[in-house]
Parts: structure tokens; C-alpha cells; sequence
């Protein structure tokens, strides 16, 4: 069976050779120095866009009451979700700008531009009172406008790094994608000591504000500014590959012909999107529900809910490191598409078998029932009453599978989907990947309120369970073409013939 063949090591093409100190046929030793650095460069990029989603999730809704004593939830559900709105609208047009421009260089600049501006507003909302709740949708939705190069991103690091780099770099990036996640909420808990400042100043008042609730927009302005110097041709020197790679494999005369000569596999391209969306969809819900979802099984309070969950999160956190750090070495004892199904895929779907509630007992149930607090609200939760109950060992089992499941399957879902694609131009592919993630993270919150407060765990982890499996057997289905398109076959020498006789005979 070729997938067991996979899990066993072997090894279906042979890596290329990576460039030494004296370079080789595809560059010299300046032109990897250079190319590896425009490489370190996505990768502030993608931690300094993923910390500034981050960094404000703790503080955004103190800072909204602050500025609009009375400012409903509803608000802050608008301000949280503007950003990943922005995201999924802007990625595909900035995946196209870049195709057309053959260059990340410009997108780049205008979307840190924008990055750095719409951060500057976030510090400075107090000057739109009375509609600052308005200007903070506007400042979010910027926000998530500019982190839509992220897709540009991911299509120059696969420009730009070799086939066999290509797992390494891609696993590279999103572990600064995770490092921004965790260091955002942490930046904004060192800023608490600043308190929320002084009563805001009359109208007309101009003066830049530093609180505990600026301090965020302040510090995505200033490291939005510093990406933007790293783009600029003195530091980031764009280096493609890829195409290279292609031709002399191939043989052409030029890039073009090569990348001509490649045609991409639509079924598996769009199994792996649809894949993406599922995989991202269940650490999203988990992450959205975990806080609740403890409250009403163990009757944790709302502090030791979030004391409990804090704690949990960073460790998660940190298993996810690990395992992004394990990634290429585990790539060279297992075949990536078999981490991928059996690593990634079984894993976060056991992580949903692990969250429905087994028993025996029922959970416990609030002694007040309308308040989400202490036990399980009954009133408002008719599942409560008769649902079984969830241990804590079952939920330390599911968040574990998903803290190792997520990070292996995330990683090498958009490696395949690189190699899949081929050396060709691929920021709107990238564009749709990155939006089909926006549409799981905007989808996560809608199904906790849809599903979960009216049908209990019971019904949503068995659906994302589902959900998961079907995808994993989809990827099975199609997983002979979860690989790199074959180059196209050289020509036989055409054999000498004889010449033809004229026409008229005559020799």
C-alpha cells in the first residue's frame, strides 16, 4: 500500500542538493546568503502580522467601554470579527497585484503602509468621540486589509525557496505565525501597569495618548514601520528559485517554458483548501469554546476559568513550538503526506472525539441558571439537564491531540499545497488558502452560538469530528496526486530520414 510505504520513510524523490559556501548550479554562495534573508524577512513579517491581530483580543473591549461607556457585546463581536473579514476580502486581489507585478515588494510596502496607519488610529480613537466605536471597526478592518500579505507571503516563500527547503520554510513561518499569537496578549498584559490613563481631553486636543490600551497600537505602528524598512532594496533582495529549479530539471531554454510546461492538479489543489478550512475550523472552535466550555463542565468560575485556560493555552503554545521545531526532522523518517494524514488530520479529529462528553454523570449544573458561571446554566442550555458529563482527562486528551495535530497538519497542508501548484506564480492560490482560513475564523464564534448553546458538545464536537474524518478520507482518496507535478517527458531524438524527392521527380 503506498501510504504504509510512506510512513515507513521511504523516500519517493530524491531531495535536491541545497547550496553550499561556493554556491552551485542555480546560485552562488551571495545569491543564498541573500535569498535566505529576504527569507528571515516573511518571517518577521508573518509573526508581526499574526501579533497584531493578537495583541489587542485582551484589551479591545475595556478600551470600546472606555471610550463609549454602555458600548453593547454585539460591538465587540463586530470589532473582533472586522479584521479577519478584511483579511479574507483583500487576499486573493493582493494574491493577483503580486502575480501581475511579478514582485511581493510593492504589495508589501502599501499593506505595511496601511498596517502602520490604521495602528496609529487604534492608539488614537479618543479624537473620534462620539463615533470612535465606527472609527475602531474602520481601524480593524484596515488591519486585517493589510494582514492579507500574508497570501503574498507564503507565494514568495515558494518562489523562493528550493523543493527540498520547502518544508523547512514553510514550517519556519508558521512558527512566527504562532509566536505572534502568544506574544501579542502577552505585550498587552505588560502594558497593564500603564492603567487606562487620564479622563480623555476636550475635544481639539491633538495629543498622542500612551495607556494600557494604546500601548498596542502604538507598538503594531512601530514594528509596521520596521517591516516596512526591511522591504526596501537595501535589506530585502527578492531571490526566486523556484523556476530556476524547474528549468534545468527540465531542460528548457528558459523559465517561462518550464513553468509553461507544468500544469497543476485542480482536484488536489482544491481538496487541500477544503481540507485547510476544516483544520483551521477545529482549532478556532476549540480555542472559541474552551472557556465556556470548562465553566459549564468542571463549574469553574470566571476567574479560574481564565486563569486555568491561560495556563493551558501557553502550554499548548509551547507543544506547538516543539512540534513545528520537529517538523524536518520528522519529514526525514516519514513521507510529509503521510504526517500529514495519520500526524495531522487523525489527531485533531481524535482531539473532537476526545470533547464529547462520555459521563456517566451529568455535568454539573448552575445553581443560578441564568448566569454562565459555576456549573451549567440549565435555563438557557435545555441540554444541560440531560447531557452527560465531560471529564477534565478527556479535555486534557483533546487539547493535547489538537496542540500536536494542529501544528503538524497546518504546516505540511500548505507545503503540499506549494509543491502541488508547482514553481508558477502562486499568489492567488495563496490568496485563497489565506481566505479560506479567514472564513474558519469568522465561522468558529457563529457555530459556538449556533450549535453548542442549543445543542449541547454532545452534537458539536460529533460534527466536527465528521467534519474532520471526511476530509482525511478525502485526502486519502486523492493522495497518489498530493505531489509535486511530474516534468513533462523529454522528446526522443528524432531519427535521420531520408530526404523526400522533388515534387517533379526530377532528383
Amino acid at each position: 500500500m503506498e501510504w504504509l510505504k510512506g510512513l515507513v520513510g521511504r523516500r519517493e524523490r530524491a531531495e535536491a542538493p541545497s547550496s553550499s559556501d561556493a554556491g552551485d548550479a542555480l546560485e552562488t554562495a551571495q545569491e543564498h546568503r541573500e535569498r535566505w534573508r529576504s527569507v528571515y524577512v516573511i518571517y518577521f513579517t508573518m509573526f508581526q502580522m499574526s501579533l497584531g491581530f493578537s495583541i489587542v483580543l485582551t484589551g479591545v473591549w475595556p478600551y470600546l467601554d472606555k471610550l463609549q461607556p454602555g458600548t453593547s457585546k454585539e460591538a465587540l463581536g463586530l470589532a473582533v470579527g472586522a479584521s479577519p473579514l478584511g483579511q479574507l476580502a483583500a487576499s486573493p486581489l493582493l494574491g493577483w497585484w503580486a502575480n501581475r507585478a511579478g514582485s511581493a515588494r510593492a504589495p508589501m510596502l502599501a499593506t505595511l503602509a496601511l498596517f502602520v496607519l490604521a495602528s496609529t488610529l487604534y492608539a488614537q480613537l479618543h479624537l473620534t468621540r462620539p463615533h470612535a466605536h465606527h472609527w475602531m471597526l474602520a481601524a480593524r478592518a484596515l488591519v486585517g486589509i493589510s494582514s492579507a500579505n500574508v497570501a503574498v507571503a507564503r507565494s514568495y516563500l515558494s518562489a523562493a525557496t528550493r523543493e527540498s527547503e520547502r518544508t523547512r520554510a514553510v514550517a519556519g513561518a508558521s512558527l512566527a505565525q504562532v509566536l505572534g499569537f502568544v506574544v501579542g496578549p502577552a505585550l498587552q498584559a505588560a502594558a497593564a501597569p500603564m492603567g487606562p490613563g487620564a479622563p480623555y481631553p476636550p475635544p481639539g486636543d491633538l495629543a498622542p495618548r500612551l495607556d494600557m490600551y494604546t500601548a498596542a497600537g502604538w507598538i503594531n505602528a512601530l514594528l509596521g514601520l520596521v517591516n516596512f524598512l526591511l522591504f526596501l532594496p537595501f535589506c530585502f533582495k527578492e531571490k526566486k528559485i523556484a523556476a530556476r529549479e524547474a528549468m534545468l530539471a527540465q531542460g528548457k531554454e528558459n523559465e517561462k517554458e518550464a513553468l509553461e510546461a507544468i500544469k497543476p492538479d485542480y482536484v488536489s489543489s482544491w481538496t487541500l483548501v477544503a481540507a485547510f478550512f476544516i483544520l483551521v475550523f477545529n482549532f478556532v472552535l476549540l480555542e472559541t469554546l474552551a472557556t465556556s466550555l470548562t465553566m459549564d463542565q468542571f463549574a469553574w468560575s470566571k476567574k479560574q476559568a481564565l486563569e486555568y485556560m491561560g495556563a493551558l493555552m501557553s502550554a499548548g503554545a509551547l507543544v506547538a513550538c516543539a512540534v513545528f521545531a520537529l517538523i524536518t526532522p520528522l519529514t526525514k523518517i516519514f513521507e510529509e503526506r503521510a504526517l500529514l494524514l495519520w500526524g495531522g488530520f487523525l489527531l485533531t479529529g481524535l482531539a473532537s472525539v476526545f470533547c464529547i462528553p462520555w459521563g456517566p454523570g451529568p455535568p454539573p449544573l448552575a445553581p443560578d441558571a441564568l448566569e454562565a458561571g459555576g456549573g451549567c446554566p440549565q435555563r438557557v442550555q435545555p441540554w444541560c439537564a440531560a447531557s452527560r458529563g465531560l471529564s477534565l482527562t478527556q479535555f486534557l486528551l483533546g487539547y493535547t491531540c489538537v496542540s500536536v495535530g494542529y501544528p503538524l497538519g497546518v504546516t505540511l497542508i500548505q507545503t503540499i499545497f506549494s509543491k502541488v501548484l508547482g514553481p508558477r506564480p502562486q499568489g492567488v492560490w495563496m490568496g485563497v488558502l489565506t481566505g479560506a482560513g479567514c472564513v474558519s475564523r469568522a465561522l468558529g464564534p457563529v457555530f459556538v452560538s449556533a450549535v453548542y448553546a442549543r445543542r449541547g458538545p454532545d452534537a458539536t464536537f460529533a460534527s466536527t469530528a465528521a467534519l474532520t474524518f471526511a476530509a482525511l478520507a478525502a485526502l486519502r482518496l486523492v493522495y497518489a496526486r498530493l505531489r509535486p507535478a511530474p516534468p513533462p517527458p523529454t522528446p526522443p531524438p528524432a531519427e535521420l530520414r531520408p530526404l523526400a524527392p522533388p515534387a517533379d521527380g526530377v532528383p
